[in-house]
C-alpha cells in the first residue's frame, strides 16, 4: 500500500517511527523484564529464607542453651506444658508463620509505597485527602494495636495448660484407667481447648474489627479522590487522571491487606517476646560463688568427703532441707544413708552433684572445695545410679558408652557383672539393638542394671546409689549388692538405702531426720544401742514384714 500525497503526514510517518526502532526492541524489553523479575524474585526469596531460617535457629539455640543450663529450681517451678508450648507452637510461629506474614507485609509495603510515589508525581492533590487518611488510621490504629497484643498473648499463653495437662495425661494413662477417670480427663481437655480456642476467636475477630473499618475508610477516600478526579480543573490530562483513579482504586484494597498484614505480622511477635524472656530471665546454674580453679587431671585421687557445717535450700525463701551437716568420710568407705521420707537422703547427693548451690558450709573432696571446680569438671568425675533409670533414644552400645571410648569387649565384661549379658545377647542386633523412648522396650529392673553397667564404665572414685536396687527382686539385688561391693572395690560408695538390710554390710551408716545427721557410726555398733535411732527403724522393719520398711 502506498501514500497519496493528502495522506504523506499520517500513517506514513507512524510506519516511518517503527521502522527507525525496530521490531525487536519491544521483545527485547519484554524479555529482559521477565528476566529481571525472575532473577530478583528468586534472589529476594533465597536471601529472605536463609536470613528468617537463620534468625529461628540462633533464637531456638539460645533460648535450648538457656533452658539446658537452668538450675533444678527452674524445672520445678516451670510446669512441662509451658516449655513444650516453647519449643513446639512458638518455634513454629517462628520458622513458618512469622516469616510468611513478614515477606507478604514487606511486599504490599512496597507497593504501597511505589504507588503513592506514582500518585504524587502524577497528580498531588490526592496527597492531602491521604493526608486526612492517615489521621484516621492512626486513631484506629491507636485503639486497635493494645488490644489485639494482648489477644494474642493470653491465646499464647492459654495454650500452655493445655499441653500440660496432655503431657500429665499420657504420663499417667494408667492411673486414669485404674480409676476410671477417663471422663474427667477428656472434660477437662475440653475445658482447656474451649479456652485457648476461644481466644484465638477473639484475636480473629478483632482483626475483622479493624479490616471493616480500614474498608470503609478506603471507600470514603476512594470516593473522594474519584470527586477530584472528575471534577478536577486542574491542568492535569485525562491519561494522569485515569492513572490516578486506577491507582487509587488499587490503594484502597492494598493498604487494608498492608495493615492487616503488618498487625498480624507484630502479633507474631509475641512469640519472640515471650522466648527471648527466657533468654533473658534464666540464670546459668555455673553461678560460681568462688572463682573456679582448674580442675587437677587426677582428681579426686582418693575419694575422701568432708561436709563442713554445710545448709542447702532448693530455693530462696524455702525451708533448709539441709541444716548443718558436718561428717567426714574416709576414702574407700561404704556408707548407707537410713531415714524416714523427707529427712534429706536425696538432697544430700544433689548437694555432692551441686545441682543446687549451698546456702552456706562447704563440701571437700580430698581437700578441694567442689564449689572451686566447675560444674562439668565436678560431675565428670562423679557417677550416680539414680532412683529412676534413664535411657535414651539409640542404641543399647550408646547408652552405656556415649562417647564411644571402651571397647565392645569392655561392655560386654560390665554387661556380664550386672547379669545382663544373656539379656543382650539374645536381642537380634545385640550392642546395636534400638531403645526406644525412655527405654520402654526393658523392664524397669533392666534398665536400672543398664544403667548400673554405663556406672561400671566411668570408673570413678565416689560413687552415689540412690535407691538404685529399688526395682529390682530380693535376688537380683542381693547378686548386684555382691557386684556393688567387688566392681567398686576400693571406691567412696554412698548407698541410699531402699531396703534396710542392704546397709548391714556397710562400714557405715548415716542416720538422718529433717536434714540432721541423727546417727553416723557402724552398723552393728547402731543396733546394738536400745534407744538409737537405727535400731529402731530395724525394729519397725521387723514388726511389718509385709512392708520394705520405713527407710523406703
Amino acid at each position: 500500500m502506498t501514500c497519496g500525497p493528502q495522506s504523506s503526514k499520517g500513517p506514513c510517518e507512524i510506519g516511518a517511527v517503527l521502522a527507525d526502532t525496530g521490531h525487536g526492541v519491544y521483545q527485547w524489553v519484554y524479555a529482559g523484564s521477565m528476566v529481571s523479575v525472575l532473577a530478583f524474585g528468586i534472589t529476594k526469596g533465597f536471601t529472605f529464607t536463609k536470613t528468617t531460617l537463620m534468625a529461628s535457629s540462633l533464637l531456638h539455640d539460645r533460648v535450648f542453651d538457656k533452658i539446658s543450663q537452668s538450675p533444678m529450681s527452674f524445672f520445678d517451678m516451670t510446669p512441662s506444658g509451658r516449655l513444650m508450648n516453647q519449643f513446639s507452637k512458638d518455634m513454629d510461629e517462628l520458622d513458618v508463620r512469622l516469616p510468611f506474614h513478614t515477606e507478604s507485609f514487606l511486599q504490599q509495603v512496597f507497593l504501597v509505597a511505589f504507588i503513592l510515589a506514582v500518585l504524587a508525581a502524577v497528580f498531588p492533590a490526592v496527597l492531602l485527602v491521604l493526608a486526612c487518611l492517615a489521621v484516621g488510621f492512626l486513631v484506629l490504629l491507636c485503639i486497635f494495636y493494645r488490644g489485639v497484643q494482648e489477644l494474642k498473648k493470653v491465646e499464647n499463653v492459654s495454650r500452655s495448660p493445655w499441653f500440660s495437662h496432655i503431657t500429665s495425661s499420657m504420663q499417667g494413662l494408667g492411673i486414669i484407667h485404674a480409676y476410671d477417670r477417663r471422663e474427667d480427663c477428656v472434660t477437662k481437655f475440653k475445658m482447656l481447648n474451649d479456652e485457648n480456642s476461644s481466644h484465638l476467636l477473639y484475636f480473629n475477630c478483632a482483626l475483622r474489627w479493624f479490616a471493616l473499618r480500614m474498608d470503609v475508610l478506603m471507600n470514603i477516600v476512594t470516593f473522594i479522590v474519584a470527586l477530584l478526579v472528575t471534577l478536577s480543573f486542574f491542568s492535569v490530562s485525562a491519561s494522569s487522571k485515569g492513572l490516578s483513579l486506577s491507582y487509587i482504586i488499587q490503594l484502597s484494597g492494598l493498604l487494608q491487606v498492608c495493615v492487616r498484614t503488618g498487625t498480624e505480622t507484630q502479633a507474631k511477635f509475641t512469640s519472640v517476646e515471650l522466648l527471648r524472656a527466657y533468654i533473658s530471665a534464666c540464670a546459668p546454674e555455673s553461678a560460681q560463688p568462688l572463682p573456679a580453679a582448674p580442675c587437677p587431671r587426677d582428681w579426686p585421687s582418693r575419694g575422701e568427703i568432708t561436709f563442713r557445717d554445710y545448709r542447702m535450700r532448693y530455693r530462696d525463701g524455702t525451708p533448709l532441707v539441709l541444716d548443718g551437716l558436718s561428717l567426714h568420710i574416709q576414702s574407700g568407705q561404704t556408707v548407707g544413708i537410713v531415714g524416714r521420707t523427707g529427712s534429706g537422703k536425696s538432697s544430700l547427693g544433689m548437694a555432692l552433684f551441686r545441682l543446687v548451690e549451698p546456702a552456706g558450709g562447704t563440701i571437700l573432696i580430698d581437700g578441694v572445695d567442689i564449689c572451686t571446680v566447675g560444674l562439668e569438671d565436678l560431675r565428670t568425675k562423679l557417677t550416680a545410679i539414680p532412683q529412676d533409670p534413664v535411657l535414651f533414644v539409640g542404641t543399647v552400645r550408646f547408652n552405656l558408652d556415649p562417647f564411644e571410648s571402651h571397647t565392645d569387649e569392655m561392655l560386654w565384661q560390665v554387661l556380664e557383672r550386672t547379669f545382663m549379658r544373656d539379656t543382650i545377647m539374645r536381642l537380634p542386633d545385640k550392642l546395636q539393638a534400638e531403645v526406644t523412648e525412655n527405654g520402654e522396650n526393658f523392664s524397669v529392673g533392666e534398665r536400672q542394671l543398664l544403667c548400673m553397667a554405663r556406672a561400671l564404665l566411668r570408673n570413678s572414685k565416689i560413687i552415689l546409689l540412690d535407691e538404685a536396687t529399688a526395682s529390682m527382686d530380693s535376688k537380683t539385688d542381693s547378686l548386684v549388692q555382691s557386684t556393688i561391693k567387688d566392681a567398686f572395690k576400693g571406691c567412696t560408695v554412698l548407698t541410699i538405702a531402699h531396703r534396710l538390710n542392704t546397709v548391714l554390710n556397710c562400714d557405715l551408716v548415716l542416720v538422718m531426720e529433717n536434714g540432721k545427721v541423727v546417727e553416723f557410726d557402724k552398723p552393728e555398733v547402731l543396733a546394738e544401742k536400745p534407744g538409737s535411732a537405727f535400731a529402731m527403724l530395724f525394729r519397725s522393719r521387723e514388726q511389718s514384714p509385709s512392708i520394705k520398711g520405713p527407710a523406703d
